[in-house]
């Protein structure tokens, strides 16, 4: 049986594969880069580069934190949005699949 941090890297690589236009990749890289961030955020900063919505935004985050599994969540009330990380034990993983995908993450 393959590990979980096998599984995680064939779900990576596949989900970078189908990056037609550099979001996902960019998505993924913000957060080797920033420690904590949210969706508006993160829909701030994108859209400085992209045009996306908050919903796409949003949804891609949701997908990286379930699917992917490589980012905590954290909510401290109801009333607060959520926080969004990178799991430590996965920062070189991504670091990694980033670079031989050829993308610099600065």
């Amino acid at each position: 049986m393959a590990s979980i941090r096998s599984k995680i890297k064939d779900r990576l690589e596949k989900f970078i594969e189908l990056d037609v236009n550099g979001l996902r990749s960019y998505v993924l890289s913000l957060f080797l880069n920033l420690k904590k961030s949210t969706v508006d955020e993160l829909h701030e900063t994108i859209t400085k580069k992209y045009d996306v919505s908050r919903s796409a935004v949003a949804s891609m985050v949701g997908y990286i934190h379930s699917k992917l599994g490589i980012l905590r969540s954290h909510k401290e009330s109801y009333k607060t949005p959520t926080v969004y990380s990178l799991k430590e034990e996965y920062a070189d993983l991504l670091k990694s699949e980033l670079n031989s995908k050829g993308i610099a993450s600065s």
